[in-house]
């Protein structure tokens, strides 16, 4: 027996140099091979289909047709590549619709590929469309159609709605013969171009002042490092939103001194930094001397800043003589954080929201004169937006709020802002059912003790403005150093 892995026993055929040159040779090695590698191939190469006796080219003119028409269409796929190119995002686009091969609609393109903007068919003219010549009307008599016809105009109308900005959207009217009329036409101009304008206001508040959520990139990043430092655990979201400020919630996290103490839950009031809610809120800040002479058109920002400062002052003002209100933690620059009255992220309601039984109704009232009083004698403020909207139901209380805008009596309206206060809280709670009420001429003098007497209102408020331009006189010959309030807090005095 041979062994296995012995050297195999190799038969050398000798041929000549001339039978290895042969194509014939070369040809038959290569059949055999191809015979032996893939015999189901050769089979069906074997067949008719080679041969080439079920295909018709025996016509030169078919040949050529079908070359042309796959030049054609080439030719219009290299075109419609160049419209594409050349139109890109414009309004206006050009087509080469006169220089192609193969129709659309003729050529087995699918429907998707054809736009209506392809073709020279205008979709808003009727299919009939009435042509005006030079010299304006066309017929004669009773049948006479002027470039001013209605049907005519409003054809145009429609047509010219694809001048409006890409945003405003007109509708899809191909194919309806729409026919807008003039007044129609304008109206719809006129609302384009303010939602235009809107936009692009929109798109500045955006970028260089404080949005509709008062979370502008400069109040984010002062939120950012109040949280990174330790002094708030989390915010969660808004509480509510008013012209001036935004209000969120927040959990405190750890003091930042030692003084201050943070609660567990804070109210963060954030001011926006638009002046277009302030524009007509100088007269609360400009003559109040504790900031004239920081006060300056010429710096937005600066001013946001002194209403905060102002609220801050003012609560530390109320919490001094024990009047329920906000606690107040720390103020950068326009973010104050203070504390959150209610319980669980939910807010103490609003005085005009809650629903109170007459006792608490009467309890409410009794508390709200309490604080009036505190607020001008003690407090020396006018809070000067005191109403339903600014005082909160929490725990058995009234809570006052929002205090930024509130002045002392010395500023040269602040009688009037106290009397208009005690006509809003004269006529909530007569409303609400407390007999035991005061009008507001009465809560006015309760209040102030000044005890004007007048027939009517009228009367009254001339009384008050004459007391005010008292008080303004004597302050610009004396100076503010020498306060017309006595130091035990009685009311002022308006003679000299």
């Amino acid at each position: 027996s041979q062994c296995p892995w012995g050297a195999p026993n190799t038969t050398s055929i000798s041929c000549s140099l001339a039978d290895v040159m042969s194509e014939q040779l070369a040809k038959e090695l290569q059949v055999e091979e191809e015979n032996a590698a893939f015999p189901e191939v050769v089979a069906v190469a074997e067949g008719p289909f080679i041969t080439g006796e079920n295909v018709d080219t025996s016509s030169d003119l078919m040949l050529a047709q079908m070359l042309q028409m796959e030049f054609d269409r080439e030719y219009d796929a290299q075109l419609r590549r160049e419209e594409k190119k050349i139109n890109g995002d414009s309004k206006v686009s050009i087509s080469f619709e006169n220089y192609r091969k193969v129709h659309p609609y003729d050529s087995d393109s699918s429907e998707d590929e054809v736009d209506w903007q392809d073709t020279r068919h205008d979709p808003y003219r009727a299919d009939k469309p009435t042509t005006t010549p030079r010299k304006g009307f066309t017929g004669k008599g009773k049948d006479i159609t002027t470039k001013h016809d209605e049907v005519v105009c409003g054809r145009k109308n429609t047509a010219r709605m694809e001048n409006f900005a890409p945003e405003f959207q007109v509708g899809d009217g191909i194919g309806m013969d729409l026919k807008l009329s003039n007044q129609v036409f304008n109206a719809l101009k006129q609302h384009a171009y303010s939602e235009e304008r809107r936009s692009a206001r929109l798109h500045e508040k955006k970028e260089h002042s404080t949005a509709e959520k008062a979370v502008d990139p400069k109040t984010r990043l002062l939120l950012y490092k109040m949280v990174n430092a330790g002094m708030l655990e989390t915010i969660t979201g808004c509480i509510s939103t008013g012209k001036e400020s935004v209000v969120f919630h927040a959990y405190g996290g750890k003091s930042a001194t030692e003084d201050k103490v943070m609660l567990p839950e804070c109210a963060i009031k954030v001011f926006k930094t638009t002046l277009n809610e302030f524009k007509n809120r100088d007269k609360y800040i400009k003559d109040d001397y504790r900031f004239k002479d920081r006060f300056s058109k010429l710096n937005p920002r600066k001013v946001i800043r002194m209403w905060a400062e102002k609220e801050m002052h003012n609560l530390t003002r109320m919490q001094d003589a024990g009047i329920p209100c906000p606690q107040v933690v720390i103020l950068k620059k326009h973010v104050l954080v203070m504390s959150f009255i209610g319980q669980d992220q939910v807010p103490a309601p609003k005085l005009k929201d809650v629903t109170l039984s007459s006792e608490d109704m009467k309890k409410a009232y009794c508390q709200t004169l309490n604080m009036m009083q505190q607020l001008y004698k003690e407090c020396n403020l006018v809070h000067a937006d005191l109403s339903e909207y600014n005082m909160l139901w929490h725990d058995g209380k009234v809570w006052l709020i929002d205090v930024s805008q509130s002045v002392e009596p010395t500023h040269p309206h602040g009688l009037e802002f106290l009397f208009r206060d005690c006509r809003n809280v004269s006529q909530f709670f007569q409303k609400g059912g407390v007999a035991e009420a005061l009008n507001e001429r009465e809560l006015f003098n309760a209040v102030s003790g000044l005890n004007i007497a007048a027939d009517n209102e009228v009367d009254f408020q001339a009384e008050i403005e004459a007391l005010e331009k008292m008080n303004e006189d004597h302050v610009q010959n004396h100076g503010k150093k020498l306060s017309m309030f006595s130091s035990n807090g009685d009311p002022p005095i308006y003679d000299e």
